[in-house]
């Protein structure tokens, strides 16, 4: 049942879309841009539509950003020969906030899953190889997931690579010595 009118109706519809919000969550959402003045929604709007508009894969990485290169891999002070393969941008971020990693990344945006369709020509599989093929790096750090898909798609990467000479390295996971 309509109990806000269509307009409501629909900004709780199109915020419940989004992953990992839910019905109440999406009325909260709706019921605070309402309250909101008009200059405040209409940025919200445009940051949206530019957000979209603007945001590109990087050329090198395939991670996220405004420009053709995106800032981890046009710094000259990372080590260009360290590659850590990530399955999103919220993986290399997360390991960026560590500020211990120095090298650069390969952004996937996925993980091979085979259960729900997801094949090596779904994910940025070939841009990793066409630029390891290029780059030459010294090692590759595998950080996907540790799950099942995780797993998968970093068994896949590693017999792929490991032919070709490179050093390939899993990032560590599970209950530290001493925890």
């Amino acid at each position: 049942m309509n109990y806000y009118g269509d307009p409501i109706t629909r900004l709780i519809e199109k915020f419940a879309s989004l992953p990992g919000i839910g019905r109440k969550s999406a009325q909260r959402l709706a019921f605070h841009v309402i309250a909101m003045d008009d200059s405040a929604v209409a940025e919200l709007a445009e940051a949206i539509i530019s957000a979209k508009r603007d945001v590109k894969y990087c050329s090198v990485c395939c991670n996220l950003t405004d420009s053709d290169i995106c800032p981890v891999c046009a710094n000259p002070k990372r080590d260009h020969k360290t590659i850590m393969v990530v399955e999103s941008p919220k993986d290399m971020a997360a390991y960026e906030k560590t500020k211990e990693y120095n090298g650069v990344y390969h952004v996937l945006h996925g993980a091979i899953s085979p259960m729900a369709g997801i094949s090596p020509s779904d994910i940025k599989l070939k841009e990793l190889l066409e630029r390891i093929q290029k780059d030459t790096p010294n090692e590759i750090i595998l950080a996907t997931n540790p799950n099942v898909e995780g797993e998968a798609t970093a068994m896949y990467i590693s017999k792929l690579i490991k032919p070709l000479g490179i050093k390939v390295t899993r990032i560590a996971n599970g209950v530290p010595v001493g925890g």
